[in-house]
């Protein structure tokens, strides 16, 4: 057993199990989060692990020892990112089969979230291998919880595709979701992305921009869709930095309070599937998503709108 294989088994105790399925006598994987932007947000037991572990596999290797440099960790690292192809993921499992743990991290956050980590803790679960989180810092809590339109239900949609049918269906389905949303996107895409999302979910839908979280240039940025949208446009969100965007609820899931309410919610209901289908969306989907969102009874948003 490595040091950090130790360490976790002391603070663990002996009980409980640490990985779903057959037991390996392999190394241990550990995903562990680092900072999103400010160095000194970094758990103790990351700086553990990351220490006592044989190898460390990194996003960006020079990115990852300016926070090794500052804790005066030496272990050795190697580059696992989207372009290194299947080979790198052979070496690593290599490694753990031999009976030595690896640490895996990424450039900002957690692993496993819009990057390739996903697929070497599958490989090592279909092995049978030991695998454990060490949480941390996380872009997408961090958006959510500083947005201040997000209610206790949301969803996580990462990256947007770039075009197309894929990219409309998507936008789509975000405009019928009454839950909020958040998406990350690169900051030369932010402003078509939410001139797009302004047309799907409609310019009032409330939203935030977040940019640069935890960094020294933070900045977050509240109101409708649509005023972000032309903010980002014409430069006053600059395009710079790490953008986590935020779609807030829909304001149609809310109640109506009164019978003019309710037959204002029924109006907005009908006019939400009919800007989902024009979006490409087949209305019994539509309908769906919007009935889901309001409470409203599917097959009467479905048959209404028909003949609307």
């Amino acid at each position: 057993m490595t040091g950090a294989a130790a360490a976790e088994s002391a603070d663990r105790g002996s009980s409980g199990p640490t990985s779903s399925g057959p037991t390996s006598s392999g190394g241990t994987l550990y995903i562990v989060a680092t900072p999103i932007g400010n160095l000194g947000d970094v758990t103790l037991r990351a700086l553990e692990i990351l220490r006592s572990v044989s190898l460390i596999a990194a996003e960006d290797t020079r990115h990852t020892h300016r926070l090794l440099g500052r804790h005066g960790i030496a272990t050795r690292t190697t580059s696992y990112h989207a372009r290194s192809g299947p080979g790198r993921a052979t070496v690593l499992l290599d490694h753990l089969r031999g009976g030595d743990d690896l640490a895996l991290v990424t450039d900002a956050g957690t692993p496993g979230v819009s990057d390739p980590g996903g697929e070497l803790v599958a490989a090592w679960a279909a092995e049978g291998g030991t695998i454990v989180p060490v949480p941390g810092a996380s872009a997408v809590l961090a958006a959510v919880v500083v947005s201040g339109v997000v209610g206790p239900r949301w969803s996580f949609e990462g990256f947007l595709p770039r075009s197309g049918r894929e990219r409309r269906d998507r936008l789509a389905r975000i405009a019928g979701d009454g839950r909020a949303t958040v998406l990350y996107e690169a900051p030369g895409r932010v402003a078509a992305t939410l001139s797009d999302l302004a047309d799907a979910c409609g310019p009032s839908r409330p939203a935030a921009v977040c940019r640069e979280l935890t960094k020294l240039h933070e900045s977050i940025e509240r109101g409708p869709l649509g005023e972000l949208a032309a903010a980002a446009a014409d430069g006053r969100i600059p395009a710079r930095g790490e953008f986590a965007l935020v779609v807030g609820d829909w304001a149609g899931a809310r109640p109506p309070a009164s019978e003019e309410a309710a037959a204002d919610a029924w109006l907005l209901a009908h006019a939400e599937v009919e800007r989902l289908v024009a979006g490409g969306l087949g209305r019994s989907e539509a309908a769906r998503l919007v009935a889901a969102a309001t409470g409203l009874p599917r097959r009467q948003l479905y048959g209404k709108s028909r003949s609307s």
